[in-house]
């Protein structure tokens, strides 16, 4: 089988994903994830006039004349405080004392801080006069209702979702987060912090994985070491279906006598297997398992094989099922600090430190699949195109940043 490119294999992934439908989650639920919906504000902010000083609420009128050498004195008819207003008009000739936040009483006009004041309690001495509104937050200066709050699409941040709970939205329509089981394959793999033996490794991959769905803004689901035994594996899957919208294996997918998933799976006729043109990352498999016809990514097994296909495939249908935009990392162009060879007929993902100040980006390590510390001190793949065998340094080269902010919250 001839491999197919690494875009026509995104491409059939992405026609093959719709966006999960959309209902009212609440709005802390809904961090990072994007609205599916126009969001106008009900009411205004603030609602009412209040004030935004520590004071005097007064009349201007009432105190135009003061100065320090020759302030005005007032009787205090009482005190407003916020979440505590009694007091709903002020008399002619007169002040109330005003915490931040309290709503100004009918008749006052403006807020005499104390520091122009002797902050007097049956009487106050006042040494300034404030101007008309002065120190004053009046209602719908900042939203005014039937104001548009937020825009379908937006994506939300921890503003966003203070601007909903201010404006007493407690639930809005998103896009749920996909809920993601990651199974791992191999009689060989072991639980961290337990004995190895001596054929024996730790399963890296299934925490690379959920850790990776996690961060997109999925829900993961870490399940098992899997053997590579073709019923223990369809069981396992079997008991995973219920609670996932996308399967997601490692392992199990080359030409070997013990590929586990390939062997499982391919008798169904729903799953693709065959190769990618793409070094690391080359065998490949997708399609949906089940009754409810959930999508399966069956990635290689190598560490470094597993992530980038994760971060070429299975991101961007993730985002696509959150109605993210844009559903792939953006690509940034820097020079190589080193020259760099590369399989032909094959677009290579080294891994790399990006300087963007200076333009640059470094290779670290070696192009080796398995070469997972070297994944874990990168902080972006190089891509090298499937026809070029050598890029020298000084040559500019697309990049792809792995840190740049695009996952999903919780």
């Amino acid at each position: 089988m001839d491999p197919i490119s690494v875009d026509a294999h995104l491409e059939r992934i992405l026609a093959a994903v719709e966006p999960l439908p959309a209902y009212p989650q609440p709005i802390m639920d809904a961090l990072g994830l994007a609205a599916a919906e126009d969001v106008v504000s009900d009411v205004a902010l603030p609602p009412f006039d209040n004030s935004s000083m520590d004071g005097y609420a007064v009349r201007r009128e009432d105190v135009v004349t003061a100065t320090e050498e020759s302030p005005v004195h007032l009787p205090v008819v009482g005190e407003i405080g916020a979440g505590n207003a009694q007091l709903l008009a002020l008399p002619p000739g007169t002040a109330a004392k005003i915490m931040t936040g309290a709503p100004m009483p009918s008749g006052a006009d403006a807020v005499v801080p104390y520091e122009w004041t002797d902050r007097g309690v049956a009487h106050v001495r006042i040494d300034a006069a404030p101007d008309e509104g002065q120190h004053v937050r009046s209602a719908g200066d900042d939203v005014s209702v039937g104001d548009l709050l937020i825009e379908r699409g937006t994506v939300l941040g921890p503003r966003h979702l203070g601007l909903l709970a201010s404006a007493g939205r407690a639930r809005i329509a998103v896009r749920p987060r996909p809920r993601v089981v990651i199974l791992s394959t191999g009689s060989e793999l072991r639980e961290p912090g337990n004995p190895l033996g001596h054929d024996s490794i730790y399963d890296g991959n299934s925490y690379l994985l959920a850790a990776a769905a996690r961060r997109a803004g999925a829900i993961a689901y870490r399940v098992g070491i899997v053997p590579d035994q073709p019923k223990a594996f369809l069981d396992a899957l079997s008991d995973q279906l219920v609670r996932a919208d996308v399967v997601v294996t490692s392992g199990g997918v080359s030409m070997g006598d013990f590929d586990v998933v390939k062997e499982a799976l391919c008798p169904l006729g729903t799953v693709w297997f065959g190769p990618v043109a793409m070094q690391p990352g080359k065998p490949q498999g997708f399609g949906r398992v089940g009754d409810d016809d959930t999508l399966i990514f069956t990635l290689p097994g190598n560490p470094v094989s597993s992530y980038i296909s994760f971060e070429m495939f299975v991101l961007p249908a993730l985002r696509t099922m959150m109605g993210l935009e844009p559903a792939s990392r953006p690509v940034v162009r820097a020079r190589l600090t080193h020259r760099v060879g590369s399989p032909a007929g094959r677009r290579q993902f080294l891994r790399g430190h990006l300087e963007p100040d200076e333009g640059t980006v470094t290779p670290v390590g070696g192009a080796g699949s398995h070469l997972v510390g070297d994944l874990a001190n990168a902080d972006c793949l190089v891509v090298v195109p499937e026809d070029a065998t050598s890029l020298d340094a000084g040559s500019s080269v697309d990049v792809i940043p792995l840190d740049s902010g695009l996952e999903g919250g919780h």
